[in-house]
């Protein structure tokens, strides 16, 4: 296979405004051509905010920012005062607009969808709050024009650790939505919305309506401290929490969620989109004894949390793990996790941590970047979950965007770097993964495709379309591959985008 690059040209911009991809050798390391591309990547890294069409260049977002992040944290505030005994002492409390998400988005709510607010205790009897998305009445698909009949599949999003709140992932949940899912995103406990402390009975005592913990009791279900889910930063608080996320997801009125010690707070006993999920047992399911129509969605801890649930609840039948998927192995931060490849499992994957360094400090992960004087390793995101599932012979892909960070998936506004289309892309192979695999459709072009049609918010209500092309949007570092039964078949490929895997 030829190697691709992309070729700085100074002057011209493209259609997406990316670099243009040519197959021909890259540019040898330190040469003015790697360095100067490698100065448009740093750059392309902070598109979302000021690339075209971005925050900064869209007049309509900044208004709709100002209203949106009004509204949103007056409505958070109400809902504290009226819990005071159910604390959420985090960023998304205190920080305004913090987990608004994209305000462009704003008018889909009863135009191509629906949402509600739910809130529910988990095992330790904190309040969680969340909201489930379900399809317009009625609509058809935006993108294929077949009508939308339920009931539909479903899935659980699990948002990402150092404060991610559900907010920052309505984009993909609003667009499994509206092409036929019934989606449950939620905050975990101590982030977002969600209540910060535990309520634990002491010994002898039913009172659970103020929250206590023993800070010095013994940690229990994979707990860092005596006093469960604090801190938040811990990965039992997204295992558990994506389980019991789980079992409120699957609830109805005559199995009602358990809710520990709710006796002080109004809770939701069940989804209330239960109907509309598909309960029925898939005739086709692509990995034996797994037949409930249920996927997982994690960010970060939260993909690391899926990439565990998924070896053991035989709930879930596909994960998408955005960066990153974690295999058996583990990988930093999570050395490690004993996690069994089981599912079809996509991953998403970032070039970039939290910050954007030169590629002299590619080493190591992309969330622990180390000194790296020949360039990037560019096997670097396939050793991690991908290679797990393609040796155990399960269907997987990773997709690595280019100039994307950590933060590509979480929608913060203005402030965080990631890339002009990498969240577009992304919600594209994340609809085409759980497409396969819920719905079993049956376009291979969907995954294996070079140009695909995504409709992206701009505000005033408006979707326009774009075309994502994707040798322009693959990251020419790191690999890009997948490997799944089509048929009788495996389709195979170990680098889309030519980069010398």
């Amino acid at each position: 296979m030829l190697r691709r690059a992309l070729v700085v040209v100074l002057g011209t911009a493209c259609a997406l405004g990316t670099l243009p991809a040519t197959a021909v050798d890259q540019p040898p390391v330190h040469s003015p051509g790697y360095v100067a591309r490698d100065t448009r990547n740093i750059a392309d890294a902070y598109g979302r905010v000021t690339g075209p069409g971005g925050q900064l260049a869209n007049p309509a977002y900044l208004p709709a920012l100002a209203t949106t992040t009004a509204a949103h944290h007056l409505a958070q505030l109400l809902a504290q005062a009226a819990t005071p005994n159910r604390p959420a002492l985090t960023a998304g409390t205190v920080v305004p607009g913090w987990d608004v998400g994209n305000p462009l988005r704003a008018g889909w709510d009863g135009t191509r969808g629906l949402s509600e607010r739910v809130s529910f205790t988990n095992r330790y009897g904190a309040l969680l709050r969340g909201t489930v998305y379900r399809p317009q009445p009625g609509a058809r698909d935006p993108y294929t024009g077949e009508r939308l009949r339920s009931p539909f599949p479903g899935v659980v999003m699990t948002p990402g650790s150092v404060q991610g709140s559900e907010g920052m992932y309505r984009w993909l949940a609003q667009d499994l939505a509206e092409r036929g899912y019934v989606v449950l995103t939620y905050d975990v406990q101590g982030q977002g919305a969600s209540e910060t402390l535990p309520h634990e009975p002491q010994p002898g005592e039913q009172v659970d309506a103020l929250p206590f913990c023993n800070p010095f009791g013994t940690p229990r279900d994979g707990e860092q401290t005596g006093c469960p889910g604090v801190p938040s930063q811990q990965l039992a608080n997204f295992e558990l929490g994506t389980v019991d996320a789980l079992d409120f997801f699957v609830s109805t009125p005559q199995s009602p969620y358990a809710n520990p010690s709710s006796s002080d707070v109004e809770v939701d006993t069940h989804n209330p989109y239960w109907r509309l999920w598909d309960r029925r047992p898939d005739p086709r399911p692509a990995t034996p004894g797994r037949t409930t129509r249920l996927a997982l969605v994690g960010h970060s801890m939260g993909a690391a949390a899926v990439s565990k649930v998924q070896g053991y609840d035989e709930r879930v039948a596909a994960v998408v793990a955005l960066d990153k998927l974690v295999g058996p192995d583990g990988s930093a931060p999570f050395e490690g996790l004993d996690n069994r490849p089981v599912v079809p499992a996509l991953g998403l994957q970032g070039e970039y941590g939290f910050t954007v360094t030169p590629y002299t400090l590619h080493g190591g992960s992309s969330l622990n970047p180390a000194p790296s004087p020949d360039g990037p390793d560019p096997r670097r995101e396939k050793q991690t979950g991908y290679d797990a599932w393609r040796e155990a012979g399960v269907d997987s892909m990773v997709v690595v965007p280019r100039a994307s960070t950590h933060l590509e998936w979480t929608d913060i506004p203005l402030v965080m770097p990631a890339s002009r289309y990498g969240q577009a892309l992304s919600s594209h192979y994340a609809q085409a993964w759980l497409d396969r695999y819920l719905k079993h459709a049956d376009d291979d072009r969907a995954l294996t495709g070079t140009r695909f049609r995504y409709l992206e918010p701009r505000g005033g209500g408006l979707w326009a379309p774009i075309t994502l092309e994707r040798d322009e949007l693959l990251s020419f570092y790191y690999c890009s591959a997948y490997s799944f039964r089509s048929g009788r078949e495996v389709l195979d490929d170990g680098d889309l985008a030519g980069v010398g895997c």
